[in-house]
């Protein structure tokens, strides 16, 4: 049944491009805030304008009361990405939204609607709430792909999360993976995320709920690439015309940014952009190599910043590589021993409360346990794959003695992460997700858990 379904969804969609060839990918609503929100879509270089038209959907649908939105910005590109923002919304309304490309209304299989962010500040108790994150989509395209067996896998996983009840998503980096025929141009980096973002089986849970996202080596450049990748600057302007995050880093540098949802703040954090080569020397004369940067110093000023602002009981820290697995033999922060131990220091003198690190990129999953003097433990929760292949753990991390228990999920997977329960009670829970909507594994912690 479950591959029946996602047979039909594919079949609607190419009907639907067929039906509207100029609307190459979307539409999707993301950044949808109190009283804003945009709408993401990206359409061929035929097209001449596009608007979009929304109303409240608790409202009987009439002229009076559509608002229209046309699209200023330059059209006619190779690649045309565009973002039309929507003001003076009302919060906690829920709004329909149709796109018009030329003066035609889009007929699309899937529904269009987002709803803004509810006023609960100083009124009453936090939401509970819940969102789904995961890493590594990889999307074959057998003419440029490695020869063998095919790296991607089942994709219908975005099915199942198309259908998984939830408030958001975000995206934990290797959203796309650059080629060799790819990652030597902007164009290329363009043409990618413009080839993987329009795969059909990704246009429903695209629309399904909000979008953010990091990312890793292979959505910013090559495999393990850094701060010398010569594009690194095109890269980041393509993340940002593909991606509806509140913001971009500071002075065009990084893709860092932050947002709240309910009581949980969320820092999304950049650790390509400023990364140093991973062959530079850890340490000088004994002591930890200042020049071997991870965040590089100004993310890192901006992020012990944001975290000594945030009152938040759950401060979820999202970064692509893991930064707590002591056993992880590929990339990982504690490579980087200068950065790393400033942060951890910093989190423990200044008593930074409720961190949780949220990260991708092993092709397995799994939660980190790390356990420090004189305040609380801290997690590292892992999620991985969404379709590319599988990496089974062995050597050292084969009975990791930091994993905690019965959470290592060697499949494809997402995460379900939800928040409840009364103030100063709250409870955030893991469930890692198969491919069929299958629960893996499920892990809990309670705020009082992790204060000083």
């Amino acid at each position: 049944m479950h591959k029946l379904s996602t047979i039909i969804l594919l079949l609607l969609s190419l009907i639907t491009k067929s039906q509207t060839p100029n609307l190459i990918s979307g539409p999707w609503a993301g950044n949808v805030d109190l009283r804003t929100a945009s709408i993401w879509l990206e359409v061929s270089a035929t097209v001449k304008n596009v608007a979009v038209s929304y109303y409240p959907i608790n409202e009987v649908s009439s002229k009076n009361n559509h608002t229209s939105i046309k699209y200023k910005g330059e059209l006619g590109k190779p690649f045309n990405p565009i973002k039309i923002e929507l003001n003076g919304l009302e919060f906690g309304t829920t709004y329909n939204y149709d796109v018009f490309i030329d003066g035609k209304k889009t007929a699309l299989p899937f529904e269009t609607k987002f709803t803004t962010k509810d006023l609960w500040q100083w009124r009453k108790p936090a939401p509970d709430f819940s969102f789904l994150t995961g890493s590594c989509a990889y999307f074959n395209e057998t003419k440029y792909d490695r020869p063998g067996k095919p790296y991607g896998s089942d994709s219908s996983i975005f099915e199942t999360m198309a259908e998984t009840k939830s408030d958001f998503h975000i995206w934990l980096g290797d959203n796309w993976y650059t080629r060799e025929v790819d990652y030597s141009s902007a164009w290329g980096l363009n043409y990618r995320a413009s080839y993987d973002r329009a795969t059909p089986i990704l246009q429903k849970f695209m629309a399904s709920m909000p979008q953010y996202a990091i990312w890793d080596d292979h959505d910013f450049g090559p495999n393990d690439a850094g701060q010398s990748y010569l594009l690194k600057d095109a890269s980041r302007e393509i993340f940002n015309n593909y991606w509806l995050n509140p913001t971009s880093g500071e002075d065009k540098k990084g893709i860092y940014s932050q947002f709240s949802y309910g009581d949980v703040d969320f820092f999304l954090t950049d650790d390509r952009y400023f990364r140093s080569d991973p062959s530079i020397a850890d340490s000088i004369d004994g002591l930890p190599n200042t020049e071997k940067s991870y965040f590089g110093k100004q993310q890192m000023t901006w992020l012990e910043n944001a975290l000594l602002f945030s009152n938040a009981p759950f401060k979820i820290i999202v970064t692509g590589s893991q930064v707590l697995n002591p056993n992880n033999k590929y990339e990982c922060m504690q490579e980087y021993p200068y950065e790393y131990n400033q942060l951890l220091h910093f989190l423990t003198d200044k008593k930074i409360k409720g961190v949780i690190f949220l990260t991708g990129d092993r092709h397995h999953s799994e939660i980190i346990k790390y356990k420090r003097e004189n305040s609380y433990p801290l997690f590292d929760i892992t999620v991985s794959p969404y379709t590319s292949g599988v990496s089974k753990v062995n050597g050292t991390e084969l009975n990791n003695p930091f994993r905690e228990p019965n959470t290592l999920i060697e499949a494809q997977n997402f995460a379900k992460i939800s928040f409840s329960g009364k103030k100063n009670e709250r409870v955030m829970k893991v469930a890692f997700i198969g491919i069929k909507g299958e629960t893996l594994g499920e892990w809990s912690i309670n705020e009082k858990d992790i204060r000083n």
